[in-house]
């Protein structure tokens, strides 16, 4: 699989106690124009997993070239990864990371079976940030590549 080119998101939400959480996903997808749906693959062995699918609200914040560093804070422990980033004043629902080029903050929609994975649909309630004119971020072979526009 990993000569699939993915973009790379960062999938926050915030714990019954009000922490903010959050992983990194590769596996991530537009579903549907009406009703606005995304769905995120979540692995099952995620410390994270349970909040995710459990949270009635989550972000996905679609990262750029130069975004790399936020993916980097994400491979912290479970514990630490928020340390040091910035939130955006509109993080009442779930954390917004205010750095990220768009975030889309979506309403859980359905909770499904997917192997090793849960497939988390969100419905897209509001979007925040312009997309990158530079491409998206994507994992390619191991490693960050950039998607760029012609």
């Amino acid at each position: 699989m990993s000569a699939l080119a993915a973009p790379v998101t960062l999938v926050t939400c915030y714990d019954d106690l009000g922490r903010p959480r959050g992983l990194t996903a590769s596996a991530v997808s537009s579903l549907s124009l009406t009703p606005p749906l995304f769905l995120v693959c979540l692995d099952r062995n995620s410390r994270t997993h349970d909040t995710l699918t459990g949270a009635e609200d989550f972000a996905v914040h679609l990262l750029g070239p130069g975004e790399e560093h936020l993916v980097k804070r994400f491979m912290r422990p479970a514990e630490h990864r928020f340390d040091g980033v910035p939130l955006a004043a509109d993080s009442h629902r779930a954390p917004v990371i205010r750095d990220a080029s768009l975030t889309l903050h979506c309403v859980r929609h359905d909770v499904l079976e997917g192997g090793d994975h849960t497939i988390l649909v969100g419905r897209v309630t509001a979007v925040r940030g312009e997309p990158t004119h530079s491409g998206g971020l994507l994992w390619h072979r191991r490693g960050f590549a950039h998607a760029r526009r012609p």
